[in-house]
């Protein structure tokens, strides 16, 4: 079982560093809404260890996300009451993208690539590249924006240069001693040459210069690719967290 005060920790952290636009708390719980952008922004998630539900207040979050035009989703972190996923999966809830928060030591080498540029602030820029290197549903250049530029805590937007060619790009983090990683993504042509580990070694370097002693990321568990890569960089899991997901839209 994971350490409920390390989940908390970086479950507030990860709030922080991926800002929705509302924010709604219910008896242990935080509902986020994002325009639907990210389930992570989009979910209700527990904040307190043992939170509960009952049908009531299931039924009250339902009802706020439908509002809000978004499909209802719990994000399970473990810190929810042990009966919480078995309810759900009665009421139709659908569990899908389990996904590991993966934590490493930061070394001392705090020297970041020098064809990674790093920069304090989001430009459209650095949102074209990494949105449309995404693509799917990611591909929204608009929410993207909006979602980083709510971000207080101190941050850097990584883009890695290969013969003068935007092809890596990457979104770090800081606060209180940990840097998080997200966004990380490469030009769909040059996958698998590691341009992924330069950008993540360079926003680790750049968290080791805001004096941050541990990274986090989260990757899905079905990514095989980057879990060995992060596993080579000297992650391990410190949790893992599901979502249950209504059927059909919203």
């Amino acid at each position: 079982m994971s350490d409920p005060n390390l989940v908390l920790g970086l479950e507030s952290r990860l709030i922080n560093a991926w800002p929705s636009f509302d924010y709604q708390t219910y008896d242990g719980w935080m509902l986020r809404l994002a325009g639907g952008y990210t389930k992570r922004a989009n979910s209700a998630t527990p904040l307190v260890p043992g939170a509960k539900l009952d049908d009531a207040l299931i039924d009250h979050m339902i009802e706020q996300f439908l509002q809000a035009n978004i499909r209802p989703t719990f994000r399970l972190n473990g810190l929810q009451d042990p009966g919480t996923d078995e309810q759900l999966k009665e009421r139709g809830f659908l569990e899908v993208e389990p996904t590991r928060v993966l934590l490493a030591p930061i070394a001392d080498d705090c020297t970041p690539d020098s064809d990674v540029l790093l920069e304090s602030e989001v430009s459209q820029r650095w949102v074209q590249g990494a949105s449309h290197s995404y693509g799917g549903d990611k591909a929204d250049d608009a929410m993207l924006i909006q979602i980083a530029s709510r971000i207080r805590q101190k941050a850097a937007f990584a883009t890695l240069h290969l013969d003068d060619r935007p092809v890596g790009w990457g979104l770090a983090v800081a606060e209180r001693g940990y840097v998080g990683l997200y966004d990380i993504v490469v030009a769909p042509d040059l996958r698998g040459i590691g341009l992924g580990r330069r950008v993540v070694g360079s926003l680790i370097s750049w968290g080791c210069r805001e004096g941050a002693h541990r990274a986090y990321l989260q990757v899905r568990a079905e990514n095989e690719i980057a879990g060995s890569l992060y596993s080579t960089l000297g992650f391990e899991v410190a949790y893992d967290y599901t979502h249950r997901i209504m059927p059909g839209g919203a």
